[in-house]
């Protein structure tokens, strides 16, 4: 499954006040070693996707995440369902 443009875009947008250095972020970056994103930020960027895109996401399916375009996934499957 390949990430939706417009989850992906939006995903990048609410990352990209968490990561310094105005780093451009791609899809295939790793969240965690790339952005240096830590598990506070992780959970404030949750809170944010919940609320752009009007879901809730469960806790677990963090531990499937791994780059940009694995959480565009994961919010475009909670999306579909």
């Amino acid at each position: 499954m390949k990430a939706d443009k417009v989850v992906l875009e939006k995903i990048v947008e609410i990352l990209q006040p968490h990561v310094s250095g105005g780093v451009e972020i791609t899809p295939a970056m790793d969240i965690e070693s790339d952005l240096a994103i830590d598990s506070l930020k992780s959970m404030e960027i949750l809170a944010n996707l919940e609320d752009a895109f009007d879901l809730s996401i469960p806790i677990n399916v963090l531990s499937e995440v791994r780059t940009v375009e694995d959480l565009a996934i994961q919010v475009q499957k909670l999306i579909e369902a």
